[in-house]
């Protein structure tokens, strides 16, 4: 099980949401004496839908301290309280973003730009799904009160008695109704400021295949880094118990040879992962061309 499914079943399954994407992150600048130590745990910036009506989306940051496998959720707010999407470089993919909340502003970097690309994309998309939906209710709401308004008018007019006085419960009802719609002010929606174009065009799912094959490979990347030092840190012992030169020389032409052959078949399953990936895009972006003729 991956983190991000990890974190689904800890953390919103439980509440009755659904989890949309989940990004690594760390503190772009953080406030803290040089003498302190290192924040001991890991920081995830997820977004969410909750799976009852109306639906609410969500986002959450959700936190795993050093050497537990247990997530805690934190911080979280609703999209209403989403003011601005900072994607701070709108010519490049780089792994800083901004968001800036009704109170708190938090500045991000992303384990890698992939990662923050795929947040951006999704959030962006998931929120202008929400507010189509929410103007999609306020439409069916004013048609039903358009209905309400007719038949009442309707009865006004059958049961009017000549020479009665015109100002009617319904009237007045109707009118403050009407009165309650003009005050009504919708709310501000987040912005998403310098951000690359295709993160909120509408080519999103090939967009959002590639990102993920990037971000897939950066983490393959990653791994393979942590498994050369753990290797390297491992050969001076190799060293301090061999008991004369031969078997000392011996021994790490050994490690070297086996690391070597390991890195070697990462590599060839790292090119074939890659074709596969470019494949993959190729043939989503021939569907998509299709398809929007």
């Amino acid at each position: 099980m991956n983190i991000q499914s990890a974190i689904n079943k800890e953390v919103f399954l439980p509440r009755d949401e659904r989890m949309l994407v989940a990004v690594e992150v760390q503190r772009r600048k953080r406030k803290r004496m040089s003498f302190l130590p290192i924040e001991p745990y890991t920081t995830f910036i997820c977004v969410s839908v909750t799976n009852t009506r109306p639906h609410q989306l969500l986002i959450t940051k959700v936190k795993q301290m050093v050497g537990s496998s247990s997530f805690t959720r934190r911080s979280h707010w609703t999209v209403e309280q989403l003011r601005q999407v900072n994607g701070i470089n709108p010519n490049k993919d780089s792994p800083e973003f901004d968001l800036v909340f009704d109170n708190a502003v938090d500045q991000w970097v992303a384990s890698s730009s992939a990662e923050k690309c795929i947040l951006i994309q999704i959030l962006y998309h998931a929120c202008q799904t929400y507010w189509e939906g929410k103007a999609g209710k306020l439409g069916k709401a004013g048609k039903l009160d358009k209905k309400v308004r007719q038949r009442r008018a309707s009865q006004c007019t059958y049961h009017e008695v000549p020479g009665g006085s015109s100002d009617s419960p319904q009237g007045s009802a109707s009118r403050t109704l009407q009165a309650r719609r003009k005050s009504y002010v919708p709310p501000r929606q987040a912005e998403f400021i310098n951000c690359q174009s295709k993160l909120t065009g509408d080519a999103c799912t090939m967009n959002l295949v590639i990102y993920r094959c990037k971000a897939f490979l950066n983490r393959l990347k990653n791994m393979m880094v942590t498994n050369q030092r753990s290797l390297g840190r491992g050969q001076p012992v190799q060293r301090l118990t061999g008991s004369t030169t031969g078997n000392v020389v011996q021994r790490v032409n050994v490690s070297l040879g086996e690391r070597g052959d390991r890195l070697t078949r990462v590599e060839n399953k790292t090119v074939e992962l890659m074709h596969k990936a470019q494949q993959f895009a190729d043939t989503a972006h021939k569907l998509a061309l299709r398809y929007s003729k």
